[in-house]
């Protein structure tokens, strides 16, 4: 129990500081687009933080089979070279027992995997879809910031505001313009004023009400623009509408992929299954790629280790998608994989206990 405990300690420590140096450079980098969707006025600054919030399941569920592989390469790596697995093998800790044990902790992040997989990064990918739902029903005068030129309409029309009140209805020194058509046909209108305020009507209809200003018209290149000058002028702004369908499979509950027949809504079942079947599957295959000799260096075999973790991720999403378009038939669907790669561990660790210094028998009597 003692070595047990010994072993897990190492192994869920070095999984812990994988795991979070991963999970920090995915997150930074999606982090980074959300950040340039808000810089463009596609997403509201406030809710960034709350939408990693509810992506960090569906991080963790891919990093944390990752962390758990490497953690074990690298902690029982570095007991080899330290020749702490030879004691363990001198004083009757087997090979055996030591895939044994390495199985309590892979056994407990597969269940942490099945439990973000099956019920909790579904629940936070709805929660963002509806999020991205709410962003997309707002106008870009709810996402505009003082001083910055914003760009929506997939670059038709360009809004700006020299200033703008807390409550987001009044705005100073406002610039907006619009291009329409395409080619030849293309026009473009131009509205500035000195200030401008946003009104609600009774019906719920929204307004934009440009206070002493110019509007312009025209074509690009042509010198027949239309010049109006006026002391009010009131623009309709679009009603939101969010849409409350949510059509990701990622964001369905795992109970209603339990109930449905479509080949893509099994696939996403099977997906969510698969995740924690790899762990300690991994995990068995782990173990004897991270026997490495002392004058060969700890991260010889980590390279080839993560090639061949990255060819059972790799395949298992190629067989989610050969399901998906019925190459594949749900009977068999992804769990061949899992098979593969079982075989894959099985030959590993019979390689390593039949080969020379391997403990086959374990135990000190077996040593001596």
């Amino acid at each position: 129990m003692i070595v047990f405990r010994y072993l897990s300690r190492e192994v869920l420590t070095t999984l812990a500081a994988v795991s979070g140096v991963l999970l920090l450079i995915i997150m930074s980098g999606r982090f980074i687009k959300y950040l340039a969707q808000a810089a463009a006025g596609q997403l509201d600054p406030g809710v960034l933080f709350t939408i990693m919030a509810f992506r960090v399941p569906g991080f963790m569920m891919l990093i944390v089979p990752l962390g758990m592989f490497l953690g074990i390469l690298l902690a029982y790596g570095r007991m080899h070279l330290d020749s702490e697995m030879a004691v363990l093998s001198a004083t009757g800790i087997s090979d055996r027992k030591i895939l044994g044990y390495t199985q309590g902790p892979a056994l407990l992040v597969a269940l942490f995997i099945a439990w973000l997989s099956l019920w909790v990064a579904p629940a936070g990918v709805l929660k963002t879809q509806q999020l991205f739902n709410e962003q997309d029903a707002m106008t870009e005068f709810d996402t505009l910031a003082a001083g910055r030129f914003q760009t929506l309409g997939s670059g038709q029309r360009v809004t700006y505001a020299g200033g703008l009140s807390d409550d987001r209805t009044e705005l100073e020194t406002v610039f907006i313009a619009e291009r329409t058509g395409s080619g030849e046909d293309a026009s473009v209108g131009v509205l500035v004023a000195e200030s401008g305020r946003q009104q609600l009507t009774a019906d719920g209809s929204r307004y934009l009400v440009l206070h002493n200003g110019y509007r312009y018209d025209g074509r690009p290149g042509a010198a027949d623009f239309r010049t109006v000058q006026y002391d009010a002028y009131g623009v309709l702004l679009p009603k939101p509408e969010v849409i409350k369908e949510i059509t990701d499979r990622e964001a369905m509950s795992t109970l209603r992929l339990l109930g449905s027949d479509d080949l893509k809504d099994r696939a996403e079942l099977q997906w969510r299954l698969a995740l924690p079947l790899l762990v300690p599957i991994v995990a068995f295959f782990a173990v004897p790629l991270a026997r490495v000799n002392p004058r060969q260096g700890r991260f010889l075999k980590l390279i080839p280790a993560v090639f061949l973790y990255m060819a059972y991720l790799a395949l298992l999403i190629s067989a989610r998608g050969w399901m998906e378009s019925g190459r594949t038939p749900v009977a068999i669907g992804l769990w061949w994989v899992h098979l593969l790669f079982l075989g894959v561990g099985v030959l590993l660790n019979f390689r390593a206990l039949t080969a020379p210094g391997g403990m086959p028998k374990g135990g000190a009597h077996a040593a001596a």
